[in-house]
């Protein structure tokens, strides 16, 4: 992980999920797992983000918001799905206002499968995503993305 340009900025967003993995994407920052150590800067401003970090389903109420925040953020940009609600909706995915996971609104870079995801797992994805990130700011200088 070289991403040295400057600290990369996570936005996370809830997009109705039951809170388990919210609660676990705050117990990333405490000092016992300390995800800042990457030099992470958590934002609430879309237009300053590198990586989109959502977690819960996508259903009819919030797919418009998903969309806004990801068309808000800058290139390069990275989604990444922490929970199995994110990735593909999870035990609410036959419910009848869920319409599945994010990728059914936005593109998503990164799956963090789990119920509810690991503070390590999160981790994992989120330094998944900063070499995606990496890959993207490479392609961007040399004109091919």
């Amino acid at each position: 992980m070289s991403y040295s340009t400057k600290s990369p900025w996570i936005l996370h967003y809830d997009a109705s999920s039951c809170n388990g993995c919210d609660i676990e994407v705050l117990a990333c920052l405490t000092p016992l797992y300390d995800l800042e150590r990457f030099g992470i800067i958590n934002t609430g401003d879309p237009k300053q983000a590198d990586l989109l970090l959502i977690t819960g389903a996508v259903n009819d109420q919030n797919k418009g918001v998903v969309k806004q925040l990801y068309e808000q953020m800058p290139e390069p940009k990275v989604v990444v799905a922490v929970g199995i609600c994110a990735c593909s909706g999870g035990v609410f995915r036959e419910c009848y206002n869920i319409l599945g996971g994010i990728d059914t609104v936005i593109p998503v870079d990164v799956y963090v499968p789990g119920c509810a995801a690991r503070p390590e797992s999160i981790i994992d994805g989120v330094v998944k995503g900063l070499e995606v990130l990496e890959n993207k700011l490479n392609k961007m200088r040399e004109g091919t993305l």
